[in-house]
């Protein structure tokens, strides 16, 4: 079975991205000699496939307790990958002057919505914070990889049927009030990570109705310090290609940025959206390492 990056636009959750990885990857600074590759590859199925037996009994745990153990064994597979993740914090402006934020609080429930450019930015995510995901409903088809999201507590959205979207959002709605925190994409599709799409304002609708709060966060792949595509999983790409890519990278970083958590209250949804996306471009200006630098 070929797994590919989605690359038609059939909906408004299905926008179209103008990357390819032809045109968007360059090839390794420093490639990975082939016994780096054989270990990485090795730990990060030996990974999987515990993650797939725990999560067969991961129902039977409670939700926070299954949110950190989701969070330690993405670390796990992340590092087994060769992996390393940084957090970075945003700032706020405040009356001018630039106010380093906070760090998350783990029991407060947010709305966290992030660039996408990767199949891992999920595992990125879920390593940073516990937090459950709203994963696209095409998940259930990819072997292995739908039991461990659909045992991590995940919240499905099918794009191809917008007639769902509003019990989607109440899901997640539902989902905010218990206090959880939802990591989503509203970009709808994956970018290289040179630039990146609009926000889809649908889903920031659940912040609003839960009463609750949006929490902007940038994902950067780096390599030496410069932005790399090499992770991305775009266009025509098929993910044994983005695999064999970050596993032939020698040193690959990972950077997440946080920025303040931004209320929902007296917002509309594409107020929020807008915020959100402008603070995630933000941290998205540093160099970038590729054919379009």
């Amino acid at each position: 079975m070929t797994i590919t990056a989605p690359v038609r636009a059939l909906t408004p959750w299905l926008p179209l991205a103008p990357c390819e990885p032809d045109t968007c990857v360059a090839p390794a600074r420093r490639p990975a000699g082939v016994v780096r590759q054989a270990a990485r590859l090795t730990g990060a199925v030996v990974v999987l496939t515990a993650g797939v037996l725990f999560a067969v009994f991961a129902r039977r745990l409670s939700a926070e307790t299954l949110a950190r153990v989701t969070m330690a064994w993405s670390r796990l597979l992340l590092r087994a990958l060769g992996i390393k993740v940084t957090v970075a914090q945003g700032f706020a402006f405040v009356g001018g002057a630039a106010v380093a934020v906070k760090a998350a609080s783990d029991g407060a429930g947010a709305l966290m919505v992030a660039n996408h450019i990767s199949w891992l930015d999920p595992l990125v995510m879920a390593a940073v914070m516990p937090a459950r995901l709203l994963a696209k409903s095409e998940i259930a088809r990819w072997p292995l990889i739908n039991t461990l999201v659909a045992g991590s507590g995940a919240i499905f959205i099918d794009r191809e049927r917008l007639s769902l979207l509003p019990r989607t959002v109440g899901e997640v709605t539902g989902a905010l009030r218990a206090g959880d925190t939802v990591v989503a994409f509203p970009e709808g599709t994956t970018w290289c990570g040179q630039s990146m799409g609009g926000f889809r304002p649908a889903l920031f609708q659940a912040a609003i109705d839960a009463g609750g709060s949006v929490r902007p966060a940038t994902i950067r792949y780096l390599e030496d310090d410069a932005t790399s595509a090499r992770p991305c999983y775009v266009g025509g790409d098929s993910l044994v290609g983005s695999i064999a890519r970050v596993a032939s990278t020698k040193r690959m970083t990972v950077e997440v940025t946080m920025f303040p958590p931004v209320a929902g209250a007296g917002q509309t949804r594409r107020s929020l959206a807008g915020v959100a996306e402008a603070q995630v471009r933000t941290a998205l200006g540093a160099s970038f390492t590729g054919p379009h630098a």
